[in-house]
């Protein structure tokens, strides 16, 4: 499912760079390839890896309280996980094609370690999802309650799984360690150090928590519909409350792991850091720049407004401490715009759902109803983990070139000699596919949302001592 995640770093690179080789319309057309696919592909993984879990604790909550209201909640958001994880599915098999079609001098060297990373996500992840996923879709009434719970529990399982593996290989790329290069091929010393990279837990632990403020912003904005349309049921109650809480609980948790994720940057990537910052030539007591216009060709920040000292003193720990410059770099730095915009827009998005969290949390505490408004913001906040996603996602990838694998192969030495011509009509290919796929996700997520408001409720049996899920309505049976 995750595929895609693996050699993002080819993507949204920009269109950046004037290249004057005889394939460098190829190499740009395959760099806007990518970033369209791996753009469509990863808003799929946010979802379902955290959404499954949060599927499994509805499933928990149902087992303890016999309270159907749980299980009604579940039903709605399996479906949506089924979408949102068939589409994560069929945009991530295009990404192997794209290794071989696209990209061949990234397997042709690192393909030892790519390989058996690939492989051990397949064996384990895809094996687990691929053998509950139906239990858990279509067991209810089929399966005893506590069969389901487990194949609930597995999928969850399974998902994470693959972001350990895909995003080992991912981190790999930014911090190689324990290989060797023999011939100009990679060669492993060390799975230990290849898999437990340098930046790994923290790019890992970032991207599981943005999965989860994901989800929670996906959960809280469809059920705010649903009450905003007149669906007074408990159900998408229940789930807004869950959704909020857990985007209280994650959205500060988010903001220390990144500060920490930052650092980790710093040690390791620090041409990274310093497009991020906008340092153009090395300076102590850096400023954290508000707002700026990155200018390449004067080297300088245009209408630049920041606070004095503060970038130094995130990264340093010291008002006066000091960050290297992009003039430093030998040219081996990352575009600067496309990083420095994208990280503030990733910050601005998580402010912004941090806020949005902690007033619902307060609403919650003092018992006190959502206001109109509140639900409102919350529906136009659906989508707004997709942003800080993808913006976070273009400061990490564009800013580890001009490397596709950091100080082993540049990006631009493992494209294809296809034909630009050729580049050209699969990316217009893909670009109406995925455009056509989005609008009818979007459209669908509507659908099932208007169907659920004309669901009636009522009180139902529970289900009976032995566990089993059969006394439990459809909500077909509940019209």
């Amino acid at each position: 499912m995750l595929e895609g995640l693996v050699v993002s770093g080819v993507d949204t690179l920009a269109t950046l760079g004037t290249s004057t080789t005889a394939h460098s319309d190829t190499l740009f057309l395959s760099r806007i390839q990518f970033a369209l696919n791996i753009s469509f592909h990863i808003l799929f993984p946010t979802i379902t890896i955290a959404l499954c879990w949060i599927l499994f604790y509805f499933k928990l909550r149902f087992n303890l309280s016999n309270n159907p209201i749980w299980m009604r909640a579940y039903r709605f958001w399996v479906k949506v996980f089924a979408l949102s994880f068939a589409l994560g599915v069929v945009s991530g098999v295009t990404m192997s094609f794209q290794f071989g079609t696209n990209w061949p001098g990234y397997m042709a060297t690192v393909g030892n370690i790519a390989g058996p990373l690939l492989g051990y996500e397949v064996l384990t992840a895809f094996f687990l999802e691929a053998t509950f996923l139906g239990i858990m879709l279509f067991g209810v009434n089929r399966v005893s309650n506590r069969l389901h719970t487990f194949a609930t529990a597995v999928v969850a399982i399974g998902t994470t799984l693959s972001a350990f593996w895909i995003l080992a290989l991912n981190s790999w790329m930014h911090t190689p360690a324990g290989f060797e290069m023999r011939d100009g091929v990679a060669h492993a010393t060390s799975w230990w150090d290849i898999i437990f990279n340098p930046s790994f837990m923290h790019r890992l632990t970032h991207v599981l928590i943005a999965s989860g403020l994901t989800s929670s912003f996906l959960v809280a904005g469809l059920s705010a519909y649903r009450i905003l349309k007149g669906d007074t049921k408990r159900a998408p109650k229940l789930a807004l409350h869950t959704a909020i809480v857990l985007a209280g609980i994650l959205a500060p948790l988010q903001i220390f792991v990144g500060d920490l994720h930052g650092l980790n940057s710093f040690e390791n990537q620090p041409a990274k850091i310093s497009a991020i910052e906008g340092v153009w030539h090395t300076e102590q007591g850096a400023p954290l720049l508000l707002f700026a216009l990155p200018n390449e060709q004067t080297q300088r920040n245009d209408w630049a407004v920041g606070i004095p000292k503060l970038a130094s003193l995130i990264l340093t720990h010291d008002a006066q401490g000091e960050i290297k410059g992009l003039d430093t770099f030998d040219g081996n730095h990352p575009p600067v715009a496309p990083v420095f915009w994208s990280f503030r827009i990733m910050v601005a998005t998580g402010m912004l759902m941090l806020a949005s969290a902690w007033l619902g949390c307060f609403y919650l505490a003092r018992k006190k109803p959502f206001p109109r408004l509140y639900l409102k913001a919350m529906v136009g906040l659906t989508f707004s983990g997709w942003v800080a996603t993808l913006a976070g996602w273009y400061v990490t990838e564009i800013g580890r070139q001009p490397w596709l694998v950091t100080g082993i192969l540049k990006t631009q030495d493992a494209v294809t000699n296809l034909p630009a011509g050729n580049v050209q009509f699969s990316l217009t290919v893909y670009a109406v596919t995925y455009a056509v796929l989005l609008l009818a996700y979007i459209h669908t997520l509507k659908v099932m949302a208007n169907k659920a408001v004309n669901v009636e409720e009522f009180e139902t049996h529970n289900p009976s001592a032995d566990g089993n899920l059969t006394n439990l309505p459809t909500e077909g049976e509940q019209k």
